[in-house]
């Protein structure tokens, strides 16, 4: 049984948008890319059982300084892993890609497995394939707290009580209010995105000239976004927003945002700065080191805490889920979920 408190796919959190950038070549650390690999399998496997288009491959550049972490880190994992890979300099990323204004120093990784994912599509098949197979989803039902109750639990929500062996807290942004005696030092970050009608040759952006990006244009300004596949060229900075509460997040994008993102396109995506189309909020549930937390609960050895997130998570979805499934029924995991370990935060595990 699953409960969500909105009726997904929704646009209240870190999963919708029309599009998630699925990547290999994982400059965050190396220790992501056997996990999305296997994402990519499970999406494939979704899409078959679904009858549904999930996945769009358009390649995959990450560019900037050839020092800065973008670059070395998209390289590391591509090395170590062997991703299929080109190393681009600036002469060839303007050949390339025209539509970048690259500076003489920058360098490129471009990976050709990368690509698009539909949020909304996923979620919708996810729940119709689960539903198939026997699983009751309960939507537009907040769970409101959970206790641990023998060898099991009891999570009361807020059209009544449930009881079940096992629990899985996989809350977003509103995780931290399930685990409050865990104090866990999770941040809610507002994130804007935005999409862009071209301006002059709109086949700059088409999906088979121009791959999802990510752009390291300065030390803590990350640009990425997508090729325009009907709606617009799809535009945002990563890790860039205030703090906010779940329950009080503006979903407006003011006219100082937008005017800093044009000032940006300006820059470096010209062709892209044409007429706006739309604009969103996405939220992110940032740790400290930007890592996933995948743990039992310190003490209700029966709950597991999932916070995939950090904004990078949505990707990883269909093998997190897996890996969950496969921990709630044999107790293993097929993957080493050390580094998502609670006690990086100094949280004990239960005697």
């Amino acid at each position: 049984m699953g409960f969500d408190r909105f009726s997904p796919p929704h646009d209240q959190g870190s999963s919708h948008g029309k599009s998630r950038i699925i990547r290999e070549a994982y400059f965050e650390d190396p220790i992501y890319v056997p996990l999305v690999r296997r994402a990519y399998e499970c999406w494939t496997e979704l899409e078959a059982e679904s009858g549904t288009t999930l996945f769009r491959r358009t390649g995959g550049l990450c560019y900037g300084p050839a020092a800065g972490e973008l670059v070395s880190g998209a390289r590391r994992s591509a090395e170590l892993h062997g991703v299929a890979h080109e190393s681009l300099d600036a002469a060839a990323l303007r050949a390339r890609f025209p539509a970048f204004v690259i500076e003489d120093d920058w360098v490129g990784v471009l990976e050709s497995r990368a690509g698009i994912l539909d949020p909304e599509r996923a979620i919708s098949a996810a729940i119709d394939v689960a539903r198939r197979h026997g699983a009751s989803v309960r939507t537009g039902e907040p769970v409101l707290r959970w206790r641990q109750e023998g060898e099991g639990v009891v999570v009361e929500t807020a059209e009544g009580s449930y009881r079940a062996g096992q629990l899985v807290l996989s809350a977003g942004m509103w995780i931290g209010e399930l685990v409050r005696e865990l104090n866990l030092p999770l941040v809610v970050q507002r994130n804007a995105v935005y999409w862009f009608e071209p301006r002059g040759d709109a086949a700059l952006f088409a999906p088979d000239r121009f791959p999802v990006f990510l752009g390291d244009l300065s030390p803590e300004l990350m640009l990425y976004g997508f090729p325009d596949t009907g709606d617009g060229v799809k535009v945002a900075l990563h890790h860039f927003g205030p703090p906010v509460s779940p329950d009080a997040i503006d979903r407006t994008v003011g006219a100082a945002e937008i005017d800093h993102l044009r000032g940006l396109l300006q820059r470096y995506l010209p062709a892209a700065n044409g007429p706006l189309r739309a604009t969103g909020v996405c939220t992110y549930t940032n740790l400290p080191d930007e890592h996933f937390l995948i743990d039992r609960h310190p003490q209700a050895s029966c709950v597991w805490i999932a916070s995939p997130c950090s904004g990078h998570g949505f990707k990883f979805s269909s093998a997190i889920g897996e890996l969950l499934a496969d921990l709630l029924t044999t107790g293993r995991a097929g993957f080493d979920l050390a580094p998502f370990a609670i006690g990086r935060f100094g949280a004990r595990k239960a005697l």
